[in-house]
């Protein structure tokens, strides 16, 4: 089958027959076939398996005579096989050709090793030539939220709220580094000494974000926000405590009727997966235009443009900032916008369209409270150097955003939407808003849980109310209102 085996299967090493195999794809980029033991073949990652099946984290550390017989096999490998070859097939027969050839390096160079340990460096070779190296068995697992890796030596993990270091590492910084490299040329971007800092995402949706020396001194540290499979709904949130089952009503009523949804929270409250829930509430006949640093919103609707930013290239030009795809965007005649991230200028932008015909349109921002996500909305506005004067600008965002949802992470780890509220306008130079939901800390259990729960705050009649009974939703909305007004506790 590679050519650098030879027929038998045997001689490592030898040059490849002629003729090359029967397979005709087309050779993999020149990247992929360097035969320098430092630079592992971008290839495609293998499927994941299902969460049951797997094992749970290594947590044992392995001795440096481990990395030292893993970096001898892998340049024998490397000069043994014939990636051109190895591109063409399948993630499960390329991973059995590998482990054909590393056994008989094994055998050939008469290296003692354990059943286990053998095993072990099968594994890791194959994730470092297919995957991405010591990161698949995490990347692999379900319950993981976030993988934090903190130079080649230390690796966190997130589980159910609560962070906690593993036992796994990278071979040298060269080798976190390649891996990285490889991540973030999935998507066309670099990470270099030039280029030190670069958002990407992986193949499923993950949010990657990377931080290279000499910015990172204790080597790259590399972020993964994990994307689940299986996307979450609003039933499901209520599941989980997240919301009340009338305050998930109230949400998918506020989606339906087109208002102006920004969803507001600190970093790892949920604010994406919440934005994804708000949008199943969205018509299916809708043109839906989509705007983010690194692609990770998953919309279900038909009519879906993704839109997403570019860095600048190695010359410098090139790049595509969020302004510009917001400003594109409202040429490419949208019915909703939905912004993954706003982080800067372009909520000017997206204000605009929101006040201009757009409703319905929806946003992120980081925020600890409504109060707050307003004022963040016109700080950003004056970052983006607009000559406009204090007053104009919050009458602008109070006129464009009719529902903040806010998020949180707590103590516990548990995530909550903490305020569903509506902005009713300015009073004098003050915006106003109003609570209509509201989540309410009552204690702790026996186990360090926080125990709370979801109320309403009497509103009888929001803002929207109008436009909820122009869209047939208004005694829907009064229902859930009033069952909400006393709610039970939830852990």
């Amino acid at each position: 089958m590679f050519g650098k085996r030879g027929n038998s299967g045997s001689g490592i090493g030898r040059q490849p027959p002629s003729g090359g195999g029967t397979l005709e794809r087309s050779p993999p980029p020149a990247a992929a076939r360097a035969p320098e033991p430092a630079r592992t073949p971008t290839m495609p990652s293998p499927p994941i398996a299902p969460a049951a099946s797997l094992p749970p984290v290594e947590d044992r550390q392995r001795s440096s005579s481990f990395y030292e017989t893993k970096s001898q096999v892998f340049g024998a490998l490397i000069e043994a096989i014939d990636l051109s070859q190895l591109a063409k097939l399948d993630a499960q027969s390329a991973r059995e050709e590998i482990r054909d050839i590393v056994n008989e390096i094994i055998t050939i160079k008469n290296i003692v090793m354990s059943i286990a340990e053998q095993e072990d460096l099968l594994e890791d070779i194959c994730n470092d030539v297919l995957g991405y190296g010591p990161l698949e068995p995490l990347l692999a697992r379900d319950d993981i939220a976030d993988i934090m890796v903190n130079g080649p030596n230390t690796v966190y993990i997130e589980v159910s709220g609560k962070i906690s270091k593993t036992g796994v590492r990278f071979r040298d910084g060269a080798q976190l580094m390649n891996i990285c490299q490889r991540i973030v040329s999935q998507v066309g971007r670099r990470v270099d000494e030039s280029s030190p800092i670069c958002d990407a995402r992986l193949p499923d949706g993950s949010r990657v974000n990377v931080i290279a020396p000499p910015l990172a001194i204790d080597g790259a540290a590399l972020t993964i926000r994990k994307f689940k499979k299986d996307k979450l709904t609003l039933e499901q949130l209520v599941k989980y405590g997240s919301i009340s089952p009338e305050g998930a009503e109230i949400l998918k009523i506020i989606g339906r009727v087109r208002c102006n949804v920004v969803v507001s929270g600190g970093t790892g409250s949920g604010k994406t997966t919440l934005l994804n829930c708000l949008t199943r509430y969205i018509d299916s006949d809708e043109r839906i235009i989509t705007c983010e640093d690194a692609a990770e919103l998953q919309l279900q609707q038909p009519h879906v443009v993704r839109l997403e930013t570019r860095p600048p290239n190695l010359e410098g030009e090139g790049r595509v900032t969020m302004t510009d795809l917001v400003k594109n965007c409202l040429r490419m005649r949208p019915e909703r916008i939905i912004v993954g991230e706003v982080r800067g200028p372009e909520v000017f932008d997206l204000l605009q369209a929101m006040n201009t015909g757009h409703d319905g349109s929806m946003g992120t921002i980081h925020a600890n409270s409504p109060r707050e996500c307003l004022s963040r909305m016109e700080s950003m506005i004056a970052m983006g150097g607009y000559s406009l004067p204090a007053k104009t600008v919050r009458e602008i965002i109070v006129g464009s955003v009719d529902v903040i949802v806010q998020a949180a992470r707590l103590r516990d780890g548990s995530r909550r939407i903490t305020h569903v509220t509506e902005v009713l306008g300015l009073e004098g130079d003050t915006p106003i808003t109003q609570d209509l939901f509201v989540y309410e800390m009552l204690g702790e259990d026996e186990h360090g849980k926080i125990v709370g729960r979801h109320r309403s705050t009497g509103i009888g009649r929001p803002k929207f109310w109008d436009r909820a009974r122009y869209y047939g939703e208004d005694k829907r909305l009064a229902a859930a209102l009033d069952a909400a007004e006393v709610g039970e506790p939830m852990r």
